[in-house]
């Protein structure tokens, strides 16, 4: 009796402790893990909050939307994400992004940010300014202000994992279309910055893990791949992580 009451108040006392002074017992004990989700909206970023919602009752989600203007798809009933409103171009968003998952969940565990960038098959004289601007703001100027906001929060509490993921495959259309001049270089900016987290964050207190894909059609297999190899933290953290027909490569 005495045994389990030392034990009640042992507990007590580290479950009040502030935050990262006994992370092991708040992550492991009290709360729930926390996922956010965020990137452009596509059949990859479904596959993967099929993934996250086979491991966790909420979890968020930051729709980057594919055309001007339109919404991000909103919660439905039942249904377990948490819908959270991101303007790539603002910084004050992605610090709301941070402050939303902490009210809805606590705290994030892991951040999967997903890049699968729309096309735009004109020529340069035919794109329109605000096109030219939405793709610096959505494909570049986004990333950095999350990521920058993300690893803030992972280092305070010397937790976290951070997965970059790239459809590598962008449609390449027929002979006749015009060549998508958007598209590759928000690929190219995204992998860049992914390679650069990968290096700069070696000896951080969180995880980092680029991820990239050669099969089209294959999202469902490839989110089930990010989220088994993002359970194996300390193993695969550093690395870049490929998937195709020639096996998963370690980097």
């Amino acid at each position: 009796m005495i045994f389990r009451y030392l034990l009640y108040v042992c507990l007590v006392f580290f479950l009040h402790l502030p935050f990262h002074i006994s992370p092991f017992f708040r992550y492991t004990i009290s709360m729930p893990r926390g996922i956010l989700i965020a990137g452009n909206e596509s059949s990859l970023l479904t596959a993967l909050c099929v993934e996250a919602a086979k491991r966790v009752e909420n979890y968020a989600v930051a729709f980057i939307p594919q055309e001007q203007g339109q919404e991000a798809p909103r919660a439905v009933p039942g249904d377990r994400r948490i819908m959270l409103d991101w303007n790539p171009s603002s910084p004050i968003s992605a610090k709301t992004i941070i402050l939303a998952c902490q009210n809805k969940m606590e705290h994030i565990d892991d951040a999967i940010l997903v890049c699968v960038p729309p096309a735009y098959r004109k020529k340069a004289e035919e794109l329109s300014v605000v096109e030219i601007d939405r793709l610096i703001d959505c494909n570049i100027k986004g990333w950095f202000f999350l990521i920058r906001e993300l690893v803030t929060e992972f280092e305070k509490f010397s937790h976290g994992n951070l997965s970059m993921v790239l459809a590598s495959e962008l449609g390449t259309g027929s002979k006749e279309d015009k060549t998508d001049l958007v598209g590759p270089i928000a690929v190219s900016a995204f992998r860049s910055f992914a390679q650069g987290m990968l290096l700069s964050s070696f000896n951080a207190s969180y995880n980092t893990m680029g991820f990239s894909m050669s099969e089209p059609g294959e999202e469902n297999a490839f989110a089930s791949y990010i989220f088994k190899t993002m359970e194996d933290e300390k193993k695969n953290s550093g690395k870049w992580h490929k998937y195709g027909k020639f096996g998963f490569l370690g980097r």
